[in-house]
């Protein structure tokens, strides 16, 4: 396995596979130390995740430059990432005890109540665009409930895998409780297949989703799957048109369009439409392409050639179906840089619509009225996040109440936070990480009743 900067081509490092024997190892010493760590006072368990926060404070700098070398990240965003990491360790540090206190139910029972416990290893299939964050937002609730955790991480960021495993050991953590596995995707099944391993969760692409869910089904195993996303952006008529431009371009551009829950569907009321147009469009010429590494820097590569040829697939096809391109949309020669492109006149049958657009491409849909809005909105496959903006909030509220989405952010950038629930619908998923609800999906909710 090789990872290879983005931004000049250059190997970063490579890394040999583990063999079939190597994986089983792993596996048995993490279910090994798990039978202590469950055990574990859950006060133990916050001392040692707020150690967690201080390393990763600690290390930021190196941590952070790890990431925009192996996948091309802007340095600030990168930086960002791993206080945002600190950010969820200390939240459940804090947390974690009052969430997964027993609850007390009233029955035909003396005693009855409903109590949490770990559930034993899991297993997490984990992307490149946030190699710190989908791990920790994943492994910190995990941690603290009192599972294992193993990580098979995206094979191009393998380095960010392997210091997570050091962050965790340098906190603290008994041995084996935090691995990363070394393979590549056709030995996710077998994992998964282990009796040891207890429950699977995956962020990535709808495939692999689909993939990870057959043999989670298979081997009767829980699974939460966070996958893609085609986030509309709606912006009303009474908007603030000057913040829909910055933010919703803010939203599309952090980690160069390479998330799933950046607006992605501008779908703009026609009273407003030009000059939603003409801002946001003024806007995307301040941004220009240099090394990731830089912090003046504001456009940085995708991670790898093939994204940006398949972002240029994906624009060429809808120009061809009548998509009017106003910027960008050129394939340079040769690397990974893709220029901002702003498409007009998009309807819901092109591919800049229907699917999800992993680069810094605004595509605009323009509509009549609120009912038009929220129809163009949930003709999607896709229900992960959607922006509304306006300044009647109750009118924003009744049609956020009504749009087929896991997060509704009214006058805001859709994001993930530790004390919200984060998950999606339909094509996008199903479960929920973060916040209460995320910690226990890899519980046992327990019932017991006494007489």
């Amino acid at each position: 396995m090789q990872s290879i900067n983005p931004y000049n081509n250059q190997l970063v490092a490579s890394y040999e596979e583990m063999s079939t024997g190597e994986v089983s190892s792993v596996i048995d010493e993490t279910f090994e130390s798990w039978q202590s760590w469950k055990n574990i006072p859950l006060s133990d368990r916050s001392t040692l995740m707020y150690k967690a926060a201080s390393v990763l404070r600690e290390k930021k700098k190196a941590l952070s430059e790890l990431i925009t070398l192996e996948m091309g990240k802007l340095i600030g965003e990168a930086e960002g990432e791993i206080e945002k990491c600190a950010w969820v360790c200390d939240y459940y540090g804090e947390h974690a005890e009052k969430m997964l206190a027993d609850e007390p139910i009233v029955t035909d029972g003396m005693k009855s109540m409903v109590i949490f416990q770990p559930i034993g290893p899991v297993l997490a299939v984990m992307p490149w665009n946030y190699p710190f964050w989908q791990v920790f937002r994943f492994a910190a609730p995990a941690l603290m409930a009192g599972n294992g955790c193993l990580l098979k991480h995206a094979s191009n960021v393998q380095g960010c895998a392997l210091a997570i495993e050091k962050v965790f050991v340098e906190a603290g953590f008994p041995l084996n409780i935090f691995r990363s596995l070394v393979i590549g995707s056709s030995k996710v099944e077998a994992v998964i297949a282990n009796q040891k391993v207890r429950a699977v969760t995956l962020t990535g692409s709808e495939y692999a989703g689909s993939q990870v869910a057959a043999s989670a089904g298979k081997y009767l195993k829980k699974s939460v799957l966070e996958l893609g996303g085609s986030d509309p952006c709606i912006i009303l008529d009474d908007a603030d048109i000057e913040e829909a431009a910055r933010i919703g371009l803010k939203s599309r551009m952090l980690t160069t369009g390479q998330t799933c829950i950046s607006a992605k569907r501008f779908i703009v009321s026609a009273e407003i439409a030009d000059e939603f147009i003409s801002k946001i469009g003024e806007l995307m010429k301040s941004y220009q392409e240099g090394n990731p590494l830089d912090h003046t820097t504001n456009l940085a590569p995708l991670a790898g050639r093939n994204f940006a040829e398949d972002v240029h697939r994906q624009i060429t096809e809808s120009i061809k179906m009548g998509a009017m391109c106003l910027m960008g949309g050129e394939l340079p020669v040769d690397g990974c840089f893709y220029p901002l492109t702003l498409l007009t006149d998009v309807d819901p049958q092109m591919a800049v619509f229907k699917e999800e657009t992993f680069g810094p491409v605004i595509a605009v849909i323009v509509v009549r009225n609120d009912e038009e809005a929220i129809s163009i909105a949930n003709d999607s496959m896709f229900g992960l996040g959607a922006a509304i903006w306006t300044k009647d909030i109750e009118r924003g509220e009744l049609m956020g109440r009504r749009i087929e989405a896991g997060a509704i952010f009214i006058n805001g950038i859709v994001k993930s936070d530790p004390r919200l629930p984060f998950g999606g619908i339909k094509n996008s998923g199903f479960g929920r990480e973060l916040s209460n609800y995320g910690i226990k999906e890899f519980c046992n909710i327990k019932t017991i009743w006494v007489k």
